[in-house]
């Protein structure tokens, strides 16, 4: 029998009931081991491990498990598994050009195997990769090799997976996908340009990292950050979209309140889109998120307290739940 959004929905709509809450994190920054963590975790159904780590990782497997025996049609997470897949390749082609252990880092799931990466960099012939990702691939390389610049090698794979998301985004019609992913994008390249704009740049590493998306004018970013970082953030200031301008005054005070402010945005599009309606994919894609959020979550927590930070700094670094 094949499987239909209503079923999923009404199946998602219960699983989500199950997320850890904020009084869940809060006990848990009461506690004062891994021990503690690992007890309370299992309490909530989490799998067994040995540690925090190998817990958050076999949840995750098992909420793959779950998506992948309750969607319709599992086509509509690519864009989700296309981050793995970018993270995968800058991954091995560090490990490859620097001869450094990489496999405990990869991700799963993804959409090309871990192995044929790694083939296509040793062989340096990408004609084997996904037709989006072939020529970024290879200049990712190249640039590697000639300039042992990693973030420049990065912005060339990165730049083409958000380009890449938002034209996923737009053949879905996803109206969330679209906006979940252009304002990934949008945040993307401020945060690129503010960088960029308190050290010494080159208008080639802006031309490879900055994407297109919607609302974002590349060229006259570009201008301002040459003109300095003042001139830039006054220029954002003046951006209406994306609540950009708030996003700014916030970078102005503190740059992680900046951070905190683009992920809760991200959530807070979670929860307004998928959580609070019953048609199509959009409920599972808010489950995932949520999933997402909540193993960093914990995994903040767990670090925080091996390391006994006071709670009010580990509280600093909590973001919204999509409880």
């Amino acid at each position: 029998m094949s499987l239909s959004y209503e079923f999923s929905i009404g199946s998602v709509r219960a699983k989500e009931k199950h997320l850890l809450t904020k009084a869940d994190y809060e006990q848990m920054l009461s506690m004062k081991s891994e021990s503690e963590i690992i007890s309370f975790l299992k309490d909530k159904g989490y799998p067994d491990g040995d540690t925090t780590a190998e817990i958050l990782e076999s949840g995750k497997q098992q909420m793959w498990a779950y998506i992948r025996g309750v969607a319709p049609d599992m086509s509509v997470f690519e864009p989700f598994y296309l981050q793995n897949d970018i993270h995968n390749f800058k991954t091995i082609l560090k490990g490859v050009m620097f001869k450094k252990s990489y496999e405990d880092l990869l991700l799963e799931p993804n959409t090309v195997d871990p192995g044929l990466i790694k083939s296509c960099i040793e062989n340096r012939k990408f004609d084997k990769l996904p037709q989006w990702l072939k020529e970024p691939a290879g200049k990712a390389y190249e640039l590697l090799a000639h300039t042992k610049d990693a973030r420049l090698s990065d912005g060339a794979v990165d730049r083409v997976l958000l380009e890449r998301l938002i034209e996923l985004a737009a053949q879905s019609r996803s109206e969330f996908l679209l906006k979940y992913f252009n304002t990934l994008a949008f945040y993307s390249d401020v945060k690129i340009a503010l960088r960029a704009s308190r050290a010494k740049t080159t208008m080639e590493f802006l031309d490879t990292a900055l994407c297109e998306c919607e609302g974002f004018d590349k060229e006259k970013t570009k201008r301002m950050i040459m003109s300095g970082s003042e001139r830039l953030i006054k220029y954002f200031e003046g951006v209406s979209d994306y609540e950009c301008k708030k996003a700014i005054l916030l970078y102005k005070e503190k740059p992680a309140a900046f951070e905190l402010f683009v992920d809760n945005k991200l959530m807070k599009l979670a929860r307004e889109m998928c959580r609070l309606t019953n048609e199509g994919p959009q409920p599972l894609f808010g489950y995932y998120i949520g999933c997402e959020y909540e193993r960093r979550a914990v995994s903040i927590i767990s670090n925080g307290v091996k390391t006994n930070t006071a709670p009010d700094r580990i509280r600093e670094r909590m973001r919204e739940t999509y409880g």
